[in-house]
């Protein structure tokens, strides 16, 4: 074994390293929480996938996310297929790609859910699938599921995570915006209840609009939200952010977000809250 000196620093190296060194240490076989550092065996994250030491939840599927969240699931308007409106390069061979690695025909997952015996209509972005951005497809089966329960009178769940507005479909994109908010505004007039869950992150034209439209606004713990990125903000203003600026504890603290809730207890919290009507929407 020899040391070699890098930018003044100490390395070591073997002379003869093994071939078959990276094929001795699986992929995967160690993750770090974002927040808190730690270095967490795989092993030992359970359905959850959250850190043992600060609760943080990692970024799941929208199909993991329905394996511990609710008893049946019925989804809705699978056959819906982006057109490419921009003929942007790629797109179409990564949306091809990402439908079959996902299971789903957009960032989003939607449909008829049942905890128990309470009915819902639930809707949950996929930060897998482009990042969880909006596009048509996921602003249109987000407006179906508005209007959907709006005829049948049931309540709305929807798990945000998103990066924002999906930039290869331009302004087509940014127009779901108006047109979710348009469905949503139909539903509360019919006095319906209609909950969020922020997961990370939540950030872009999705909290400019349908994530902080709910009678009950949630979030996971440690879950990043907020419109503009650190470095858009810090460029703008000429100045630093505060590191939790964005955090959700920070944005519940200052009336953003109505209660912080883990993994474990989203199951039965969103049960009781739908059966009691959220309290009157709180």
């Amino acid at each position: 074994m020899k040391l070699y000196r890098n930018n003044n620093t100490l390395s070591e190296r073997h002379d003869k390293a093994d071939p078959q060194a990276v094929d001795k240490v699986p992929d995967g076989l160690w993750k770090k929480c974002p927040k808190c550092q730690r270095a967490i065996f795989t092993k030992q994250l359970d359905q959850y996938m959250t850190c043992p030491s600060c609760d943080y939840g990692f970024r799941i599927s929208a199909s993991d996310r329905l394996g511990w969240l609710v008893d049946d699931f019925k989804p809705f308007d699978t056959e819906l297929v982006s057109q490419d409106p921009l003929n942007f390069p790629g797109y179409q061979a990564k949306l091809a790609r990402l439908r079959q690695v996902t299971g789903l025909n957009d960032s989003v997952a939607t449909g008829l859910a049942t905890i128990d015996d309470v009915q819902f209509n639930l809707g949950i972005m996929d930060p897998t699938f482009i990042m969880g951005s909006l596009g048509t497809i996921t602003g249109e089966k987000i407006t179906r599921l508005f209007e959907d329960a709006t005829a049948n009178r049931r309540a709305v769940v929807l798990f945000t995570a998103s990066g924002g507005a999906r930039m290869q479909e331009g302004i087509m994109s940014l127009m779901q915006m108006a047109k979710v908010s348009n469905a949503i505004a139909k539903h509360s007039q019919a006095g319906l209840l209609y909950i969020v869950v922020l997961t990370d992150p939540t950030t872009g034209g999705v909290t400019a609009s349908f994530a902080m439209q709910g009678d009950i606004i949630l979030a996971e713990p440690h879950a990043l939200v907020g419109f503009a990125g650190r470095r858009v903000i810090e460029q703008t203003m000429h100045e630093k952010i505060a590191d939790d600026l964005q955090a959700a504890e920070n944005v519940l603290a200052h009336g953003f977000i109505d209660q912080i809730v883990k993994r474990p207890a989203e199951k039965q919290t969103l049960k009781w809250l739908i059966q009691t009507g959220g309290a009157r929407h709180v």
